[in-house]
């Protein structure tokens, strides 16, 4: 891998954007290794949560600008599209997935943290979609999912005015789950992490499949949908394994069968 850098431990995929002289921007072999990563990490029964995050002092401060002037009206599609496929990818891993915000998380580099299921930023982060300081707007994704993250109102706000705002306000209007000092940003990730981990990985698989695709269905097909989900989370052992476990006044123990 040129741009990016992966490791396992202790049950976590870590996927690292590494090209910090450009701070981890995004150009299209990155693209190419990031779907290619986390598809690896999501047929590895060994992995349990992923998490995304980058060398040096970027989450990711977007595109690579300097390819921009080599694109025309088709290349960009195309490019656009090649990125909001992989970051469509990502949103649907059927693990859960984690962005570790430790710097810029600008452009493309927010639009793959809202991807990710949680978003867990140092203080010193800085988040925004400045894209329309180019001329041009967010391709990612960004201009659906960060409305359906924060609101159309604020939403439109970042977007337009190609703000950048901290950390601290990105939690408060819930762009992210948690802030925390940047020295302790790894260990408050893997401490969350580990409380997903402790979960049934098919009734979170399930759970993610419902809220994901049934909050963008009309009421009545989201309901049938956690129905149906409800029911087939009850055809496995992690459930026996719940209730037993519960009856029994002990920690349950998840297989993922």
């Amino acid at each position: 891998m040129e741009t990016v850098e992966t490791k396992i431990e202790n049950g976590i995929g870590w996927i690292i954007l590494n090209r910090p002289d450009k701070l981890n921007a995004i150009n299209l072999k990155m693209l190419e290794e990031l779907e290619e990563v986390t598809k690896n990490f999501e047929e590895n029964n060994d992995v349990k949560v992923i998490i995304f995050t980058g060398n040096g002092k970027a989450f990711s401060a977007g595109a690579d600008i300097s390819q921009f002037k080599e694109l025309n009206s088709i290349s960009a599609w195309n490019f656009a599209k090649k990125g909001r496929r992989v970051m469509d990818y990502i949103e649907s891993v059927s693990k859960p997935t984690i962005a570790m915000i430790n710097g810029y998380a600008l452009g493309g580099g927010l639009e793959l943290a809202l991807a990710c299921d949680f978003r867990i930023a140092a203080e010193e982060a800085s988040l925004g979609l400045p894209e329309i300081n180019l001329g041009i707007y967010p391709g990612f994704g960004g201009t659906q999912r960060l409305v359906r993250a924060i609101g159309k109102a604020k939403a439109m706000e970042l977007m337009m005015t190609g703000d950048k705002i901290p950390a601290k306000e990105a939690e408060r209007i819930g762009l992210v789950n948690k802030v925390v000092s940047l020295s302790s940003l790894k260990e408050e990730t893997i401490k969350f992490a580990g409380k997903l981990m402790e979960k049934s990985p098919i009734a979170l698989a399930i759970l993610k499949h419902v809220i994901l695709y049934g909050n963008d269905s009309p009421l009545l097909d989201g309901l049938n949908m956690e129905s149906l989900g409800w029911g087939v989370a009850f055809s496995t052992e992690d459930e026996k394994e719940g209730v037993n476990a519960f009856l029994e006044k002990r920690k349950a123990i998840f297989k993922g069968k």
